[in-house]
């Protein structure tokens, strides 16, 4: 409420020139982030450290920690390698005969070949693009009280993990996100990136819609500037940065290029010839149809025109007078008004019969519709569609700087524009006639797309970094500033930055295996003390850095360890059981899929809504997608011990592993026991855990009454033990 009063007091604001554009200082010109991405050397390495690396990176690592005086851990078994590198790129824990295969395999180039059959499986793209979803703040529903659903938003999902599948440039994957009908017109399969432009919160209902034009705006330019430049552009909405070199006007010149924008929640993800075939058969229904058609619209005049009377004179005067104004009058502003409110007033028939029929006329009109069933026939196939933003038109609205970042307090205009420090002058824009667009948006793609921009390249380089160490080389993903951390190896952040643009070709799968098959990545993670003393939070990377896995790899390993896990890929999102009770809002329930078939579909596939997630994904810090989630937070908490000792899932998961475990070996509690740690840990148990499990399987069946109760018992320790929840 308090912010709403500041943002009325300052519309009153009289409105004048923005101040000139300041001069960059030395210091300002210096900032470490925006400096080109250097051509560095591998630096050499002494007799020690040429026996312990493996590539590239371990010469920047080793000499970073020669000179801190530490040195790299040894490396870790090959059980733990595998486990590690299976769970970090699939998000699942290989299977026993995954395990031996790979033990036995014991020629040179055993790990680059287990590397090279992870990254060519589904659930890599399935791992991986649920990390940059968690960046774009990807959600199946609006948000606000409301929380209404996105019945297609679930394409840009699916495009995602099958860009990460099939190793799409991540420059193309930019391009597709920010202007794919521009860039790809006609290319069904680029269409969905659009979605990234649908993700903001959204309050549909909103009266106010110059409001709810601006937060659109806002969330859309907030989360740009976090997910490909990683900088806080946001605090430039109202004033300049306080700490870095980012102008107020800069947040205004990087909105201008999405000011022309409009919701398009109905584009068809189909071939030209395929869209021309559908419109073709549905003007020849239209044509056998017309005769009740144009009953319906007799019938239904007075309804329509008494509920577009009521929601029209819902919305502020300035609203209406563009609602009701001619359309050759309207400005390129007036229409985004109109684009956004008419879709409250020209609504579904059906809606308007509830709202306004007489029982004459819902009478009537159900008649008529069942007299339409015998065209039935003649209708096509519906188009599949995808919810994404595009241009209006080719005539933008201008863009004004908003002093305080007030609606209403316009001061001066400005043109779309890259961050200042970088390039102060307008961007290069070209209209598009052919699509009706107006290419502002292909001019940002090219600018956050171009190898020699040293944000976004450093951004993504340093996120597949922090998703395999659990740190970023520079340690704030989302905010590469003055008051984010400075990179702790800034020499290999260039290199490999620079590989991935020049000789890799923006490869992500071939930065991963760069990545995971070096010594840095190959290390133990045993506590050394004396290493400790020195560097506490291993940013130099004297060890491998243990960590819990996110949420849904915790769900997905139960259900693969369980024999559980759906590996169906893609389509609408899916609804697990949940708790009795577990509302999405005020009287509004979680919906239960149909029976069992999307169960144990995997994590990625649970539909997303704001305002509530799946209990278990939520205990484990799953993200609210209401901003870019650059690095999750890590807690513990009770209910996460609850939700594994007590939660109907993890006991459903428990059930199943016990059922396979007495399926697939003998009855003693000796081979139970050791089938139950080979399927959950991938490892035997030791003569210690051996003894101890078979008393709790031997004391436990007494107190149950029952091995099988017993086992299950076991079954859930083990899942929910700490070797099952971390990567080691």
């Amino acid at each position: 409420m308090l912010c709403r009063s500041l943002l009325l007091a300052a519309v009153l604001v009289p409105t004048a020139l923005a101040e000139a554009t300041p001069k960059f200082n030395s210091i300002q010109k210096k900032w470490w982030a925006i400096q080109p991405v250097s051509a560095v050397q591998p630096p050499a390495v002494d007799a020690a450290g040429q026996q312990w690396v493996r590539n590239e990176i371990d010469h920047f690592v080793y000499d970073k920690l020669k000179a801190k005086n530490l040195r790299p851990a040894p490396l870790a078994s090959r059980e733990v390698f595998l486990r590690r590198v299976t769970l970090d790129l699939t998000g699942l824990p290989p299977t026993p005969a995954e395990a031996q295969a790979f033990l036995n395999d014991t020629k040179p180039g055993a790990e680059e070949r287990l590397v090279d059959r992870l990254l060519a499986s589904p659930r890599y793209g399935e791992r991986w693009g649920r990390h940059w979803l968690d960046v774009v703040r990807y959600s199946d529903s609006d948000g606000f009280k409301q929380d209404d659903t996105r019945p297609n938003m679930w394409r840009y999902r699916d495009w995602v993990i099958q860009s990460w599948n099939e190793d799409k440039p991540f420059d193309r994957f930019i391009k597709e996100q920010i202007a794919a009908d521009e860039l790809y017109p006609g290319d069904a399969k680029a269409l969905p990136g659009l979605g990234y432009l649908r993700l903001f919160e959204d309050e549909f209902n909103q009266a106010n819609i110059p409001l709810r034009r601006q937060e659109l705006l806002n969330d859309l330019t907030d989360n740009t500037a976090y997910a490909f430049l990683g900088v806080t552009l946001a605090c430039a909405r109202c004033h300049d940065h306080k700490f870095d070199p980012l102008l107020h006007r800069d947040y205004y010149r990087l909105q201008a290029f999405f000011a022309n924008i409009k919701i398009d929640d109905n584009a068809p993800v189909a071939s030209t010839a395929d869209i021309a075939a559908y419109n073709a058969k549905m003007e020849q229904y239209k044509a056998a149809a017309k005769p009740i058609l144009d009953q319906i619209d007799v019938l239904l005049a007075a309804p329509r025109a008494a509920y577009r009377k009521e929601y029209i004179e819902r919305f502020p005067e300035e609203v209406q007078v563009v609602i009701n104004r001619e359309p050759a009058k309207r400005t390129p502003l007036d229409w985004q008004i109109y684009h956004k409110a008419i879709t409250q007033v020209d609504v579904e028939d059906s809606l308007v019969v509830s709202k306004r029929g007489t029982p004459a006329i819902k009478a009537q009109y159900q008649k008529l519709l069942k007299d339409l069933d015998q065209y039935k026939h003649l209708l096509p196939e519906p188009l599949p569609v995808a919810q994404v933003m595009r241009d209006q038109a080719m005539d933008a609205p201008a863009t004004h700087v908003l002093r305080a970042g007030a609606i209403g307090a316009e001061m001066e205009e400005t043109a779309p524009g890259f961050l200042s420090i970088l390039d102060p002058a307008p961007a290069t824009v070209h209209a598009k006639p052919e699509l009706n667009s107006s290419g502002r948006r292909t001019a940002l793609a090219n600018l956050l797309a171009d190898a020699k921009n040293p944000l976004t390249t450093r951004v993504i380089v340093n996120r597949i970094w922090q998703y395999h160490f659990g740190r970023g080389i520079a340690g704030t993903p989302n905010d590469f500033g003055l008051m984010g951390d400075r990179p702790s190896h800034r020499e290999l952040l260039d290199w490999l930055t620079g590989t991935f643009t020049g000789a890799d070709g923006w490869s992500i799968k071939k930065l991963h295996k760069r990545i995971v098959l070096s010594a840095t990545y190959r290390q133990s993670s045993d506590y050394r003390a004396e290493a400790a003393a020195i560097d506490n939070e291993n940013k130099f990377l004297w060890r491998y850095p243990r960590r819990r896995l996110e949420a849904e790899a915790i769900r997905d390993s139960m259900l693969a360890v369980s024999g559980l896990l759906d590996r169906t890929m893609g389509g609408p999102g899916v609804f697990p059981s949940v708790p009795a009770g577990t509302e999405i809002q005020e009287g509004r329930h979680w919906r239960k899929s149909t029976g069992d078939a999307d169960e144990f579909r995997a994590s990625v596939y649970i539909f997303a809504r704001r305002l509530v997630r799946y209990p278990m994904l939520e205990s484990f810090d799953a993200p609210l997608a209401f901003e870019s989630c650059g690095r999750r937070q890590e807690t513990v908490t009770a209910d996460q011990a609850l939700e594994l000792m007590n939660g109907q899932a993890a006991a459903r998961f428990a059930q199943a592993l016990a059922r396979r475990v007495a399926n697939d070996s003998g009855q003693s509690h000796d081979a139970l026991a050791e089938r139950a740690y080979r399927l959950t840990l991938g490892r035997a148990p030791s003569a210690v855990e051996l003894d101890r499990s078979r008393a709790f399987l031997t004391a436990q069946s007494k107190l149950a009454g029952s091995g099988q109760s017993a086992l299950e018992d076991l079954c859930l320790n083990l899942l929910s033990s700490s070797e099952f929840l971390y990567i080691d």
